[in-house]
């Protein structure tokens, strides 16, 4: 009995073309947010010099301000390249639709 899915999940259907456009949207706007933060992270580190001389300081604070930059540039790369998809999703989804109603 716990192999088989349950209804709910069964009846999977694909989303519209507005719901995959709007999610496009969403995503969009949260990558431009990602991107002006990095911006803002990465000015803020180019303007702040490291105010050591112990070699050891100087490479730990230049290690964390690159996974800092980093992992704000690895989202902004993601949520944009799930906004792409998304948006292809929906013309995908748009095609399809009018192939379909011009084959009927």
């Amino acid at each position: 009995m716990a192999d088989t899915p349950s209804d709910s999940t069964s009846n999977s259907t694909m989303p519209s073309p507005l719901q995959c456009l709007i999610g496009s949207l969403i995503a969009a706007a949260i990558a431009y947010g990602a991107y002006n933060l990095m911006h803002a992270i990465a000015l803020s580190f180019a303007s702040k010099p490291i105010q050591s001389s112990n070699i050891t300081v100087v490479n730990i604070t230049v290690a964390v301000r690159t996974l800092v930059v980093g992992i704000t540039a690895l989202a902004t790369g993601v949520t944009s390249l799930a906004s792409v998809g998304l948006f292809g999703l929906g013309i995908q989804l748009l095609l399809r639709k009018s192939n379909d109603s011009a084959a009927e």
